[in-house]
């Protein structure tokens, strides 16, 4: 017991002096940290707590224990309405927009610099394009003069006007087109910074190797060379297609007929800033953010072994 005492404060002195040695480090992190602690770490602990409490900001917050879960997991039948469209829409959107991301960063890459500059603003434009929700309301308006309803009716496939936006048959593959459409962003960046530092020289030595043509210089050093952009564009597809809100409540309303394009954040929204039970709503949160950290961990665990 001793030498493990003295094991421990030996790593104790050590990692202190260690600190104290880079401590200029440790100064350049600390605003991160200390911003990271106050707006991320300390709410959702917050959150965590309050979850377990009846809490409506007028009275004190009251424990109840896991009552909040109860409910909402066995009672709140348009929570489960939202699981379910927020899954299917994860589902759905987070795998095909993360693989088109990839797919449009690889073939623009291979593009001459200004014209890649060029279709690098092109796709990235309609995820910070303020009007984006006015173009698809014109494009899937309910009336004759919708774009998508006067194109249908022009090859005959349809003899009166879909309401695109108020018919539950057509809300979620409406909001899946369009979140498909936004969600490039941020991971198209990334990949396209990423194909940016793969090393030409491997390119030279695959070949050497025995690599004979593109998919086999794609499979085994573009993909492993750029793992922490997949993992980063991974992570950012995963948080925005479990946390789609706007665009369902531009697009179809809020609340959306027969609550269709409910998803879990909206729910959230619906108790935290219109019915004020925040206890509930913290509960909700906390529901949503178990659900991203694990969707997060079996990604990560799937892109270590990708390209090996």
């Amino acid at each position: 017991m001793q030498s493990i005492k003295l094991d421990f404060k030996t790593k104790a002195k050590l990692t202190w002096e260690d600190m104290k040695r880079n401590k200029h480090l440790y100064v350049l992190l600390a605003p991160y940290v200390i911003l990271f602690a106050l707006f991320t770490v300390i709410p959702v602990l917050m959150s965590l707590g309050i979850s377990f409490t009846q809490f409506n900001m007028l009275e004190a917050p009251r424990f109840i224990g896991f009552d909040n879960y109860m409910k909402l997991l066995l009672e709140d039948e348009i929570f489960i309405i939202s699981i379910r469209n927020t899954l299917i829409l994860a589902i759905v959107t987070g795998p095909v927009s993360y693989l088109m991301a990839f797919v449009f960063a690889w073939l623009i890459n291979e593009l001459k610099p200004k014209l890649r500059a060029f279709m690098t603003l092109v796709f990235y434009a309609p995820s910070i394009s303020g009007n984006a929700y006015l173009i698809w309301l014109l494009i899937f308006s309910g009336d004759s003069q919708g774009y998508a309803n006067a194109f249908l009716r022009e090859l005959g496939l349809i003899n009166s006007p879909i309401l695109w936006l108020k018919d539950p048959d057509w809300m979620l593959l409406v909001l899946i087109i369009v979140q498909l459409w936004l969600s490039l962003g941020v991971s198209f960046l990334a990949f396209i910074a990423g194909l940016q530092s793969v090393d030409r020289t491997l390119y030279e030595a695959g070949a050497i190797d025995g690599i004979k043509n593109r998919w086999q210089e794609l499979w085994y050093i573009t993909i492993p060379s750029m793992k922490p952009q997949l993992l980063f564009g991974a992570v950012m597809q995963i948080t925005t297609s479990l946390s789609i809100a706007e665009v369902s409540i531009q697009l179809l309303g809020f609340p959306s007929v027969q609550y269709e394009g409910h998803t879990i954040v909206t729910h959230l929204m619906d108790y935290g800033s219109i019915k004020f039970e925040l206890g509930y709503a913290s509960a909700i949160a906390t529901v949503l953010f178990f659900i991203m950290i694990g969707a997060n961990l079996l990604v990560r665990k799937f892109l270590r072994r990708l390209g090996e």
